[in-house]
């Protein structure tokens, strides 16, 4: 512990964000570049605490509690407080094999349950992780290392997300000949194609990819497994496989309406619009459709998902945009039911509800409201949507929505789109495979095994344990490429 008094000496500051109308005006990082000298001040706010909650990974309500890939965060604070930043790089990469996608994309629970947040604002953990990668590919510490021996095993991981990426990296690393299928044109999975570029542009996610490609890991884009190659032939070619598929099934709005054009599920607009886009900066296409462009756009939940529809809404150039919640607005400080070391559940403003802001003057969320008809056109495109407010009652010991009755009124909307969530994994390679699902179909597999019903199969990330966090994926991917080391080898050294 380098500064015993740092986090009494020094405020919590983040990295700056870029002005909110200019940063509309692009589609690169809403981030401004990182002053050493201001992150060293911040790693000296950790307090080296002695029971370091940051880096326990727990599940606390049904939500994480610090890091689940359990980095070693006090450590690395104090290196980069020292300005050891190659040793703090070291350190960072012997939890997490891809801190550029954590450091910019992932909520954080680490600061959620930093100790000194208990008291004061908690260690800018997020910033430090990012900016330790950042540097290290900056000063070209970030090199190819690929097995120094190889095994006569060949594994198949179906799906390049972060499950997949992690499972793939890891078993290289073992010596495995790793094959990685993804039904994209582009490898990533939600990392590519369902995160816009401004808050993970895809140059980070390329360079990694082509990192892993040169330590002798084979992508193969553009082959979906169940369509294009049956999941069976993966059985007869290789070893193992490991699926990490996602929870790619959207929850739908089934209310009066939903056959409308211009509705669309988020990934539907999102991932479209960032392949266009590298279309056209790659040679591949000349046009860059923008969708909401001039019209009045509603989005229909909450969550990350939610406010990247609101971004790229924005940088379309809507006319305006709004967000509708269920749920009620989150209280500005922790509830008394949501203590410390819980993840706070507590009001944020995110990237595209700041630039929502700038550009309408008010925030785009309007909570406790729920939608109940769309409205059309003369040429079966949706114009408005019939919305009313909600009250949580108590009903037969469960918390369930009851309208407001006189609230109802009628928004203009020529696009809408729905961000509520996903319900589990697509079936065409569960069906083919015959795999056992659990009761929120799921792909079966107990967490810390990860095999499936079917022999030499494996399943991990959200395909599993259903929709989650990018940092749960890149732990279970991990694991799960342990297990299948052991699988083949009969032990294992992977951690």
């Amino acid at each position: 512990m380098g500064k015993p008094t740092g986090f009494l000496e020094f405020e919590r500051k983040t990295i700056a964000d870029r002005d909110p109308i200019q940063r509309l005006k692009d589609w690169n990082e809403t981030h401004e570049g990182f002053d050493e000298g201001k992150l060293r001040e911040q790693g000296s706010r950790c307090m080296d605490c002695g029971t370091p909650y940051c880096h326990t990974g727990m599940t606390l309500a049904n939500m994480a509690s610090g890091c689940p890939v359990n980095n070693l965060i006090p450590e690395f604070n104090d290196l980069v407080y020292k300005g050891r930043w190659k040793d703090a790089y070291e350190r960072l990469m012997k939890t997490n094999n891809f801190p550029e996608f954590t450091g910019r994309v992932c909520p954080a629970p680490c600061e959620g349950s930093c100790v000194l947040g208990v008291i004061e604002p908690p260690v800018t953990i997020k910033n430090i992780e990012q900016s330790i990668i950042d540097k290290a590919w900056a000063e070209g510490w970030v090199q190819p290392n690929p097995p120094a021996t190889r095994t006569d095993k060949k594994i198949a991981v179906v799906g390049s997300g972060p499950a997949g990426l992690a499972a793939a990296d890891q078993l290289n690393q073992a010596g495995h000949r790793v094959t990685v299928f993804e039904r994209a044109d582009r490898i990533g999975g939600l990392l590519m194609y369902g995160i816009p570029n401004m808050k993970l542009q895809k140059e980070v996610v390329n360079r990694r990819v082509q990192l892993m490609e040169d330590e002798g890991v084979t992508f193969r884009p553009g082959v979906e497994i169940g369509k294009d190659l049956p999941a069976r032939q993966l059985l007869d070619e290789f070893d193992a496989v490991v699926l990490c598929c996602g929870a790619t099934k959207p929850r739908d709005l089934p209310i009066p309406g939903r056959e409308l054009g211009n509705i669309h599920f988020a990934m539907d607009f999102l991932g479209p619009n960032t392949k266009e886009m590298w279309d056209v900066r790659e040679g591949k296409g000349s046009q860059f459709s923008e969708l909401a462009k001039g019209k009045n756009v509603i989005i229909i939940g909450g969550g990350d998902t939610g406010t990247d529809c609101v971004g790229t809404s924005l940088r379309h150039g809507c006319e305006s945009v709004s967000q509708l919640e269920i749920m009620p607005k989150p209280p500005m400080e922790r509830a008394a039911n949501n203590p410390w070391p819980e993840w706070p559940k507590v009001f944020k403003v995110d990237y595209g509800q700041e630039e929502a802001a700038a550009v309408q003057g008010e925030d785009p969320r309007q909570y406790l409201v729920t939608a109940s008809k769309f409205e059309g056109d003369e040429d079966g495109n949706v114009k408005a949507i019939h919305v009313h407010d909600v009250e949580w009652v108590s009903e037969n010991g469960r918390f369930m929505p009851k309208k407001v009755e006189g609230s109802e009124r009628v928004l203009p909307a020529e696009l809408v789109l729905l961000a509520m969530g996903f319900l589990g994994p697509e079936a065409t390679i569960v069906e083919e495979l015959g795999l056992e699902q659990d009761a929120r179909s799921n792909v079966k597999a107990e967490y810390g095994e990860f095999r499936t019903s079917i022999d030499k199969v494996f399943a991990a990330g959200d395909m599993r344990r259903g929709q989650s966090l990018i940092v749960w994926a890149i732990n279970e991917g991990r694991a799960a490429a342990r297990e299948c080391d052991r699988f083949l080898m009969g032990s294992t050294k992977l951690p």
